[in-house]
């Protein structure tokens, strides 16, 4: 298997894959953020998702929305487009990629709680590939230079506080 996540041609697919994730996520985001979204109605359908004899939203996650989601509805919007928007321009970017990944997966979680289903298996299946391949997926991206450039910044503040430490 190491072998295989090791190719580059592997690394190079799942790069496509990853790109066409974070188009996804950056053209959800875009949308929102430039036309001044507003989760209310969303929250407040998804809330209504729960009544019923057959509900698609689970009791405990209306509540979450009903007394937590829904009075902060504008923090929810800005952290529900920004949070689309630099996923998105993360993963194209191969740019703090696992991160990216993590919040993307947490979104989709999120929106099929509230009963909304539309892609979001499909781009929550993609997510977990994605980390799972993590490093492969990463390969041809910011973060190849990103992740050596912050193990060395940590190596050279183990060395002066280890300096610091025998001066003393």
């Amino acid at each position: 298997m190491k072998q295989i996540l090791e190719n580059k041609v592997v690394a190079a697919l799942l790069t496509v894959l990853r790109i066409w994730l974070g188009v996804q996520w950056l053209k959800a985001g875009f949308g929102k953020v430039t036309s001044g979204f507003d989760a209310g109605g969303y929250l407040q359908g998804a809330i209504a998702k729960s009544q019923g004899e057959n509900p698609v939203v689970q009791g405990w996650y209306a509540s979450f929305l009903e007394n937590v989601a829904l009075p902060n509805a504008g923090l929810f919007s800005f952290l529900v487009a920004w949070g689309e928007l630099l996923v998105g321009v993360g993963l194209i970017l191969g740019a703090l990629t696992v991160p990216a990944l993590a919040a993307a997966g947490f979104m989709n979680l999120n929106f099929l709680w509230a009963g909304t289903i539309s892609i979001n298996p499909t781009l929550l299946l993609i997510t977990v590939v994605l980390l799972l391949t993590a490093k492969s997926a990463a390969y041809f991206g910011a973060d190849r230079f990103i992740i050596p450039a912050v193990r060395e910044i940590d190596v050279q503040k183990k060395r002066y506080d280890t300096a610091v430490e025998t001066s003393l």
